[in-house]
């Protein structure tokens, strides 16, 4: 059966139960429904579908291992993290030889005592080029040894150049000189020592 003898021959069983002219405003209605619908489409479907809560059965929960971030041998009420920057996990991946992570440990503990100092704010999704930035707008002194390590972390982790104990020895320098500059006390505009 042809597409055009089908139409006809349902349209023929339809006019003879409706009039032809409620049908077409039938499917008028129907196809300005549609359109609304497909105009307003997110508003009207529902953001989650209702989930089917079962029973669960309890199993017996495993403890959780916490990975500890440790900053050095720092007390509860130390707010500045040790001087050599990532403390002992650094220093563990260093002697593993994952000199890479080392780095990448030591500039995080950089930024954390950048952080807990206030010299910077940390928003994820900043990158390395941007918190130095802030730091040295905010505190230009910081400037030099956080622009080092930035280049060492770049240079290893972006252009993935290999790591060797050279990087992790001048990052834990960098660290320690960063953390001089954090500890100098600022010096004031109007005061001459």
């Amino acid at each position: 059966m042809s597409l055009s003898r089908w139409w006809t021959e349902t349209t023929a069983a339809l006019g003879d139960h409706l009039p032809l002219p409620l049908v077409a405003l039938l499917l008028l209605l129907a196809a300005g429904l549609v359109a609304l619908g497909w105009y307003h489409y997110p508003a009207w479907v529902p953001r989650r579908l209702p989930r089917l809560r079962l029973p669960r059965l309890r199993r017996a929960r495993r403890p959780r291992l916490r990975r500890h971030r440790g900053t050095g041998p720092a007390t509860a009420g130390t707010a500045a993290p040790a001087p050599d920057g990532a403390g002992p996990l650094a220093d563990r991946l260093a002697a593993q030889g994952r000199y890479a992570e080392a780095v990448r440990e030591r500039l995080r503990g950089m930024l954390g005592e950048l952080a807990a100092r206030r010299v910077v704010e940390q928003r994820p999704g900043m990158t390395v080029a941007e918190l130095t930035s802030a730091a040295t707008a905010r505190r230009p002194p910081v400037g030099p040894p956080l622009a080092a390590a930035a280049g060492i972390f770049s240079d290893l982790w972006y252009a993935q150049r290999p790591a060797a104990a050279e990087h992790d020895h001048r990052m834990r320098e960098l660290a320690a000189e960063l953390h001089l500059v954090l500890t100098a006390p600022a010096p004031q505009g109007g005061e001459r020592a």
